[in-house]
């Protein structure tokens, strides 16, 4: 492989191992984030089972239940998304590599 090429494809999967830094960055932090409203929606969902009371029940629903429902399920849907992200630009890394092993292999022989 030419000079030029090894040069452009190294510098080529730098740039995509700092997006995937990037992506694990915001990854962790999506996940931490996941956490308290899985227990926020869990403590609001146990209190609406232990209350007899209609409009009790519907005004935590109304200040809790439902917006906490709604942030961790969009919550989980980021993080669906970050993890094919991280997926798709392994496979650019590990194409990348692989060619470059190859090429490696065929200098050697």
């Amino acid at each position: 492989m030419e000079e030029h090429v090894k040069k452009s494809l190294e510098q080529w999967r730098d740039e995509i191992c700092e997006l995937l830094v990037e992506i694990d960055k915001e990854y962790e932090e999506i996940k931490l984030e996941l956490q308290v409203y899985k227990y926020k929606f869990s403590i609001t969902k146990q209190v609406i089972q232990s209350t007899v009371n209609d409009e009790l029940i519907r005004t935590i629903r109304e200040l809790y239940h439902t917006p906490f429902e709604q942030k961790f399920s969009q919550l989980k849907a980021d993080i669906q998304d970050l993890e094919e992200k991280k997926k798709v630009f392994q496979m650019f890394v590990d194409k990348i590599d692989k060619v470059k092993g190859r090429e490696q292999d065929r200098v050697l022989s």
